[in-house]
């Protein structure tokens, strides 16, 4: 009879001593995560391969080319040149007018578009893939007389004895000291500049620039 009584003892404390055994475990015994998610960088939009490297400050014009991207939204990808008024025709905005804008003025503009009616915190990204085409013209005493385009690096001006350069350089009877420049002024005029070319070579710290639409002329030396 003891040795019955001392085994339903033994029954009666063994779910006991589980349970307090149980209770000290400490709470990451009792749950420990699989998987703590960590977070990532934000997305940003792509650029293009062929986006030009566009000098600080740039502010587009008639007839750039520019690659607007929009993240996550492929059907608005724009690949396009502005018109001669400066604007652009966008996927959903239709036109919208980028002339006079930088780059970043432009994508700050067409997100503030996109996210007041159709996206939430859209991420836009402008980038100039070409420049529109700007050229001047050489006539006179040049071995090349004729229209040129400004170069790839230079869309505003070109120095002027580069200009000539393009030009494949001076004939043997140019006077390089008598060239003259037409130039439509900012009120819509043509005025006419006169430019040493010769003084301008022998000091080499001094230059004139040739802008779009500009008329170079090398007169002919009177000896």
């Amino acid at each position: 009879m003891r040795t019955a009584g001392l085994i339903l003892l033994t029954l009666l404390l063994l779910p006991t001593a589980s349970f307090a055994q149980s209770s000290s475990a400490t709470p990451a015994d009792v749950f420990r995560p699989m998987f703590v998610p960590t977070a990532s960088a934000a997305p940003v939009a792509s650029t293009p391969s062929n986006a030009l490297n566009a000098p600080t400050g740039y502010v587009l014009r008639s007839n750039d080319q520019v690659a607007i991207e929009v993240f996550g939204e492929d059907d608005l990808r724009t690949n396009t040149r502005l018109n001669g008024e400066g604007n652009l025709s966008l996927p959903l905005l239709g036109s919208v007018h980028l002339g006079g804008l930088t780059l970043a003025q432009a994508a700050t503009k067409i997100t503030e578009l996109y996210g007041h009616d159709y996206l939430v915190n859209p991420r836009v990204n402008v980038t100039l893939v070409g420049y529109a085409k700007r050229r001047f013209t050489i006539l006179g005493q040049v071995n090349r007389p004729g229209s040129y385009e400004m170069p790839e690096g230079s869309p505003d001006g070109v120095d002027l004895l580069e200009a000539i350069a393009m030009a494949g350089g001076y004939s043997r009877i140019a006077a390089p000291e008598r060239i003259s420049v037409r130039r439509r002024s900012d009120i819509g005029d043509d005025e006419i500049l006169r430019v040493d070319a010769k003084r301008l070579a022998k000091r080499g710290g001094e230059s004139f620039q040739v802008r779009p639409g500009d008329t170079v002329t090398v007169a002919e030396s009177l000896f």
